[in-house]
């Protein structure tokens, strides 16, 4: 294991996601740790960790394609909080979604739309520290 693209990759996976994306990884690890290792080492070791786009950028370019996919509700969900968590605000997401029903069609867009105000209103429930 290259521990400077792991170390790279938990840095870039704290930054974006917090805890939550350490639980996920602990999640994996107890089922399948070499799986969870990869997705430290290449998406966040690897790609969200170059220069050339922000991580505000990198999370509307993986909104918009998991969109277009059209069956990742759950990543969906943690890279909608982790825009968030890199300066994206509700209404750039929003938009992102919208943009995609010219591509990936209404359905696509209507399901994206619903898992964006679940991650909404769930932070209007967290009480403000």
């Amino acid at each position: 294991m290259d521990s400077t693209r792991y170390q790279r990759g938990q840095e870039a996976l704290a930054r974006i996601h917090g805890h939550i994306g350490e639980g996920v990884m602990t999640a994996l690890g107890d089922v399948a740790p070499d799986f969870a290792r990869l997705i430290i080492e290449f998406p966040y070791g690897d790609i969200y960790s170059r220069p050339g786009l922000s991580p505000k950028e990198r999370q509307i370019a993986t909104i918009a394609s998991l969109v277009t996919l059209g069956n990742a509700p759950t990543e969906l969900r943690a890279h909608i909080q982790g825009s968030l968590n890199v300066g994206c605000t509700r209404e750039e997401i929003v938009e992102v979604i919208m943009q995609m029903a010219v591509y990936a069609g209404f359905p696509a867009a209507v399901n994206a739309l619903m898992v964006a105000k679940d991650v909404f209103e769930e932070l209007d429930k967290v009480p403000e520290a």
